[in-house]
């Protein structure tokens, strides 16, 4: 191999390792409010919940397979009149996720993305 071959695979596999499992969450069409913090002065009060759900991808996380869908997370959670306040959202890899990257060279990447919050009412 010459240097520009090594070249052209290098920046190939830095960009595949920069563009992989990516997930994109969308909160301006839920039907309901939502923020990501409460106030300082007075935080809400309410009933707090953690979701944990888990998205795939292949071919080394560039093609997602399955992404959790915020609605039906948050749909689950609130009633008439409620809000969710205090929204975090975390995605990451478990030691059983990346057993399974490893298995499958890659091909299978899934990751897991939790919710959490606090369901308040208005």
């Amino acid at each position: 191999m010459n240097r520009v071959q090594v070249t052209r695979a290098s920046v190939l596999t830095l960009a595949i390792a920069l563009s992989g499992c990516a997930l994109t969450l969308d909160a301006t069409h839920l039907g309901v409010p939502v923020s990501l913090a409460s106030s300082s002065e007075r935080p809400d009060s309410g009933t707090p919940f953690s979701i944990t759900k888990h998205s795939i991808y292949i071919l080394v996380g560039l093609v997602p397979v399955s992404q959790p869908n915020l609605e039906d997370v948050l749909a689950g959670q609130v009633g008439t009149g409620a809000r969710i306040t205090n929204l975090r959202i975390k995605a990451r890899s478990r030691w059983s996720d990346l057993l399974i990257t490893g298995l499958t060279l890659g091909f299978v990447v899934p990751r897991s993305v939790t919710f959490e919050g606090v369901v308040a009412g208005k």
